[in-house]
């Protein structure tokens, strides 16, 4: 899996938590409570089923796009507010897709890891 599919996982689970700095100011007033670390690690193993089904060996943002709802819908939950106005953790979910772009500054392998698999 590329760095930049597992970052796209990692901004998209992060801006869900209200209490993280990257999170949109829309979502701090719809959602009380975000996805966690086990919100990650089921989008990139849902997203890996996806690609094997497809016959790819590979995975790509539209994987993690395509599983992001039935991983994430009961791992995020809307406020009163929110559902008030019809705002369901879909919703957020769907928008924050749309919001959230591909590829980011800093989306490149961690030192630690690009060490780990350096040739000797």
């Amino acid at each position: 899996m590329a760095p930049y599919v597992i970052h796209f996982a990692l901004r998209l689970v992060r801006a869900t938590r209200v209490l993280e700095g990257d999170c949109p100011e829309w979502v701090k007033d719809s959602v009380s409570w975000g996805a966690g670390p086990r919100g990650v690690q089921y989008l990139l193993l849902g997203a890996k089923a996806r690609a094997v089904l497809e016959g790819r060996s590979y995975v790509n943002t539209d994987d993690i796009a395509a599983v992001a709802r039935p991983v994430l819908r009961h791992r995020v939950i809307t406020n009163f507010t929110a559902e008030s106005q019809g705002i369901t953790s879909d919703v957020v979910i769907d928008r924050l897709l749309k919001e959230l772009p591909e590829r980011s500054a800093g989306d490149e392998i961690a030192p630690e890891l690009a060490a780990a698999f350096a040739k000797a």
